[in-house]
């Protein structure tokens, strides 16, 4: 028996699909079908897209599994994740503690090598 509970699931019906004619190898079928497909995660923004087989039917999936592992897939999922476990919160409390002005170093450039900001911006 397993401790872990399924907090959401991600479908197909979460994304808007678009298929297009896929380009490279594959001949003349590869030219006339439109075999390549796009998957985009409306919640998200990641798309993932897969053009590697002549057959749309078997795109359709793996363009789902490269869709799922971008970071911007996977900021969602951890963000999602934290909101349905009441720990959004703690989150944003992490991000407040890292964007405090004394762990924020400001650089610029300086006679052409990076240098701390107020070094910067005092005239010689």
């Amino acid at each position: 028996m397993s401790d872990k509970e399924l907090l959401f699931s991600v479908t197909e019906a979460d994304c808007d699909w678009q298929y297009e004619r896929g380009t490279g190898a594959g001949g003349q079928k590869r030219n006339k079908t439109s075999s390549k497909v796009r998957c985009t995660h409306r919640a998200s923004g990641a798309v993932g897209v897969s053009d590697e087989t002549r057959s749309q039917h078997q795109n359709k999936p793996r363009a789902f599994v490269k869709m799922t592992e971008t970071k911007e897939f996977k900021g969602w999922h951890k963000f999602e994740t934290a909101k349905r476990m009441g720990q959004v919160r703690d989150m944003e409390a992490e991000v407040e503690n890292q964007m405090k002005p004394s762990k924020i170093r400001l650089e610029g450039k300086k006679d052409g090598k990076w240098a701390p900001l107020e070094e910067c911006l005092i005239d010689e």
